[in-house]
C-alpha cells in the first residue's frame, strides 16, 4: 500500500509491510503515529538536502525504534534503545536480512538516543535522530515547511503523545537510573517535549 504525505513516500515491500504491522500490533496509537512521523520527518529532511538514503532500512528502524518501551519488549536491565536494537536484529533475521544489515538496523535504533551522527558518517542514523527529535521535543522544526508539518500531523495525529511519552521515559528513568532516558528526564527535556509546538498543530 502506497503511503505518502505531502509528496514524501514511504517505501514498498514485505519488510515495510511487516514492520508497520508489528508496530501497530504492539504500540498504542500515539506511539505508532510517532514512529510514522519520525520516518516522514527524516525522509523530508533528506529530500530537502538531496541526501540519498536507504528508505527501507530507515522505515523498518523507525517502526521498531520505540517498541522496547512497550511491556512485551521492555527490558528490566537494558536501556530501551539497546533492547530495541536486539528486537530489530531478531525481527530482521526473520526477514532473511544478512547480518550486516541486521546490525545496521540495530545500530540506527541505539544511536537515536546518542549524540548526533553526521549524515556523511551514517545517513540513516542521522535521519532517525532528526525525525525523532523534531517529533518529540520540537528540536529542528524550523527546518521543515509548515505545510508539510501540518499535513503530517493531520495524517498521523498526536493523540496526546507528549504526555504519554514523558510518562514512558519517567518509568524508564525510575527503573534504570543510568540510562539515556534518565539523563533526559533530569534536564529540560520533559518541559521541551510537553511544550512542543506540534502538540498545538
Amino acid at each position: 500500500m502506497l503511503i505518502e504525505v505531502a509528496g514524501i513516500q514511504a517505501p514498498l515491500g514485505r519488510a515495510v509491510d511487516l514492520a508497520q504491522s508489528v508496530c501497530t500490533e504492539y504500540a498504542d496509537g500515539a506511539l505508532y503515529h510517532h514512529s510514522m512521523r519520525s520516518y516522514f520527518f527524516g525522509a523530508a529532511w533528506a529530500r530537502a538536502r538531496g541526501l540519498d538514503f536507504d528508505s527501507e532500512l530507515l522505515f523498518v528502524s523507525a517502526m521498531l525504534h520505540d517498541l522496547a518501551l512497550t511491556p512485551p519488549f521492555d527490558s528490566h536491565t537494558l536501556p530501551f534503545e539497546e533492547a530495541g536494537g536486539h528486537l530489530a536484529r531478531v525481527f530482521t533475521a526473520g526477514l532473511g536480512w544478512p547480518r550486516e544489515r541486521r546490525d545496521r538496523a540495530a545500530g540506527i535504533i541505539v544511536l537515536h538516543m546518542r549524540d548526533d551522527v553526521e549524515p556523511e558518517q551514517d545517513v540513516e542514523s542521522r535521519l532517525l535522530q532528526v525525525g525523532t527529535s523534531a517529533d518529540v521535543s520540537g528540536a529542528g522544526l524550523d527546518a521543515f515547511d509548515p505545510a508539510f508539518v501540518e499535513a503530517l500531523v493531520a495524517a498521523y495525529p498526536r493523540l496526546g503523545f507528549a504526555e504519554s511519552f514523558v510518562r514512558l521515559f519517567r518509568d524508564q528513568a525510575d527503573r534504570k537510573p543510568g540510562c539515556a532516558a534518565a539523563k533526559l528526564m533530569a534536564g529540560k527535556w520533559p518541559d521541551s517535549t510537553l511544550a512542543n509546538p506540534l502538540e498545538r498543530v
